[in-house]
């Protein structure tokens, strides 16, 4: 059970960081400051945080007219839910869990 909550505490600070990213370009962008890459918007979704990152996307309307982000965050998140069941699956019909 404390290998579930290592997970899940992961998830929410990786999703933290990508909502904070993503705070910090939508804030960047008007005032002329460096802006953050997408390949970096993209990087805090692979690692986990897709749900931080698509939920403040559509919360202060950033990136939202953008296809990549607006079908590419949620594919990810998708990926990462059917391997996530792949290895539950498979740890639990191994008696691991």
């Amino acid at each position: 059970m404390r290998d579930v909550q290592g997970v899940l505490y992961y998830f929410i600070a990786v999703s933290l960081i990508g909502a904070v990213v993503c705070i910090y370009d939508k804030l960047a962008a008007p005032r002329g400051w460096r802006r953050v890459p997408e390949r970096t918007l993209f990087f805090w979704a692979l690692v986990g945080g897709g749900p931080g990152v698509y939920l403040t996307m559509l919360l202060i309307r950033h990136k939202t007219l953008h296809r990549s982000f607006m079908w590419g965050i949620p594919a990810i998140m998708i990926l990462q839910i059917v391997i996530l069941i792949g290895i539950y699956n498979i740890l639990y019909s191994r008696g691991l869990l």
